[in-house]
Parts: structure tokens; sequence; C-alpha cells
């Protein structure tokens, strides 16, 4: 039979009532004839819950026991489905990540799935199971402890699962009905886009756009299967959501498919620092090794042998880069002035395929942002996005502008 996977997260799952509604769901699905592997997040505030136990009972807490007790949110969320669909008379079973098992790396709280065994539940399909039932998020490790693959771990959970049995389609219900052009609840007139490419998916989810974790677009993207995000709560059609696919399967597109933004951002610029080979491989390997996400670089013009350098980061990560810079400066990697952090800007990004082949783009982005009052203080581009860091009081104004400015309100 077809295999077809639906994940549904916190939000789809959140009480008994939404489970059995999730458990009709699939009960469609293999009235079609579908084989159907589920996976399921843990219950809406279960992960946080629990999170905020460990962190009262130990503060220098053992990571591997931490994902024993996190991950088992989702072992609850996998048994009420199995018995809620067992109750509608759809056969069904539910396994945790080390049943089946899926095969991760050992680092917990952040591991990544190695492989998944698929023989435990293709016997069971073969014997007339129909539907079953995975906890999310989780995996084991070569020593044998639980693991979990970091937040929205459960997405990348499904998609792998696609990917190990050569599902015809991922589907990830969720709270909203598809990818929009941008967050509807910053810009009134946002659309929700029928198809879009795994490229401008994953710089989407990069960029701030929290519909799908970015490692399992990567997945989908490497092992080309078909995502479609759809909504837990609306009835479905076929052509339903959003459907995550090759270009090649997109006829025609907007020059820009959607705005993204994201409003936890700092700014840091390193003044005076050695402007010699090697100084920016010291500058960020200790920042890397500091655990500090560095995204957007500029180096400015060096003069008298000193040159100042910038880069963005999330907010939360502003003191990890203070003390990384200074044990730098402490072990003579490194040499500067100060440090300079401006919390208060935010990252706002366009994004689109048809940037490829469309001059201005970049252009027409800077006089709309100029034409608003709005200064831009960092740029980055790759070959399908163009990336800013403004003020954050400007960044409604901004994705509104810049969304009536690309007409993403109209379809292609």
């Amino acid at each position: 039979m077809p295999v077809l996977v639906m994940k549904f997260g916190g939000t789809s799952v959140a009480t008994p009532d939404r489970i059995r509604r999730a458990a009709k769901r699939v009960g469609v699905e293999v009235s079609k004839g579908y084989d159907v592997i589920v996976i399921v997040s843990a219950m809406a505030g279960k992960t946080n819950e629990l999170i905020g136990w460990v962190s009262e009972t130990s503060a220098m807490y053992d990571a591997r026991e931490y994902d024993a007790i996190v991950s088992s949110g989702e072992n609850v969320t996998a048994g009420l489905m199995a018995l809620t669909l067992q109750e509608m008379d759809v056969p069904a079973r539910s396994w945790q990540g080390w049943q089946v098992p899926v095969k991760t790396t050992s680092t917990h709280s952040a591991a990544r799935i190695e492989e998944i065994l698929t023989d435990s539940i293709g016997a069971k399909f073969a014997d007339g199971m129909k539907v079953a039932v995975i906890a999310g998020f989780q995996g084991i490790s070569a020593e044998g402890r639980i693991t979990t693959l970091g937040r929205g771990g459960s997405d990348t959970t499904a998609v792998a699962f696609a990917a190990a049995f050569g599902a015809e389609r991922c589907d990830i219900y969720t709270d909203v009905d598809g990818v929009y052009t941008t967050d509807p609840r910053v810009e009134s007139k946002a659309r929700k886009l029928d198809k879009i490419s795994y490229e401008e998916m994953l710089e989407l989810a990069s960029l701030g756009a929290k519909v799908l974790q970015t490692r399992s677009v990567e997945l989908a993207m490497r092992y080309k299967v078909k995502l479609r995000v759809v909504s837990s709560f609306e009835e479905q059609s076929d052509d339903a959501g959003t459907l995550v696919c090759d270009e090649e399967e997109i006829m025609e597109s907007n020059v820009v498919a959607g705005v993204a933004f994201s409003r936890d951002e700092a700014k840091m610029t390193l003044v005076s620092v050695a402007d010699r080979p090697g100084i920016a491989a010291n500058i960020f390997t200790a920042l890397s090794e500091g655990g500090v996400n560095v995204d957007m670089i500029v180096q400015n013009i060096a003069e008298e042998g000193r040159t100042d350098m910038t880069w963005s980061c999330p907010v939360d990560q502003v003191k990890h880069a203070h003390v990384a810079m200074k044990r730098a400066a402490g072990d003579g990697v490194i040499n500067y002035k100060e440090l300079i952090a401006d919390e208060g800007v935010a990252k706002i990004s366009v994004v689109g395929i048809g940037m490829r082949s469309h001059t201005g783009v970049a252009a027409k982005m800077f006089r709309v942002l100029s034409d608003e009052g709005i200064n831009i203080k960092v740029i980055t581009t790759s070959e399908i996005k163009i990336s800013v860091l403004i003020d954050r009081k400007y960044m409604e104004l901004a994705v509104q502008a810049l969304h009536d400015a690309f007409e993403l309100d109209k379809a292609s």
C-alpha cells in the first residue's frame, strides 16, 4: 500500500478531544487505501512544563536525564492517539523512538537522525496494521540513551520517516492553514501560497518564519519529500494548505515569494581589531565555541592596520558573545578596543527564486525603505534573498511597505 506521513503539532493534540479530531483525519486517509505513519508532538504546553520541572530540580542538570524527561510528553500523546484509533476500529500501534529504532547522534537535546530502521513497522503493515503512531522529537544514541532533536524536532522526525518509507507525501498539521507571504498578524493582506519551493521555504524558515523547522525543510529538499502544510482546525480538500516542492513543479511564481522578519536580533561591532590574515577565523571560532549563532557579517574598511567587524546574532546570545571575546582576548588570540551591542534591531528579508532571473530587487527594496525613512544598518544577500538590519521600532512598517511594493497580495 502507498504510505502517507501525517504529523500533528502540539496544538493539534492539546486535548483528548483534539486527538479524536486528528484521529478522524487519519481514518479518512486510511479509507483511501494508505498505510499511515502518524508523528505526534507533546500536548501543547507539556514540553515547557517538563523543562520547568527539570530546571526546578537541578540547575546544572545532566543532559541525558533532561532528554529522558522532556521526551515523555510525546510518549503520552502517541499512546493516546493509538488508543483513539483503536476505538475507531482502525488497527494502530504506538512506537517510541527507541522501539523503531530512530538512531541518532549522541548530542543530547540537539541530536541528528542518522538512520531509521523500517523493518519492524514494515512487518506490522504487512500483517494488517494500518497506522503506526510514532512519538516525534526523539531517538536513541549509540550508547542506548534516549535523545531529543531540539525544538520543532517532530517536523524533522516526520520528514525523516517519509524519506525512509518512500512516502507519497508528508502532511504537517498545525494551527495555521499554510505558508503565507508574511505573518498575517503583521500584514493583514498576507496571502496564502498554494506552492513554494524547498529553497524559498528553507530561507523563510531560517529567517524567522515559524511554520516549519529549518532542519525538516533541509531533509525534505535532500530526499525530495513532498511537504504539505495544512490546518488541523479547518475542513480539508485535496488542494488545501501549501505544498513545499521542487522549483520545477511551480509553473509561475512572483519574483519575491515572501517577506520574513526576526525581531529578536542584535547587532554587535568589535571595534579596532588587527587587519591581518586569520583574524576573522579567530573571532568567529571563538564565537562558535561560545555558543553564539552568528548570521550577518560585515567587515569595515581598514585604517592604519586596524578594522571593525560587525555581525548579528540573537539577542539572548549577546552576553555569550561578550564572554567569548573576553576569553579570546585573554588567551591572546585577538585584541580589540571594545565590543558594542545594539539590541534594538530587527532583521527583514525578502525571499524569492525569481531573483535569479530578475534584476532590480535590491534597488527596489532599498528605495522602499528609504521612502519610509528607515535607515539600513547592515545588508547581506544570497542568490534568492536580501536581508537587512533596521531599527526594531520600524519592523512592522518595513514588512507592510515591502509587501505592498512587491504586490505579494496578488497571485502571479
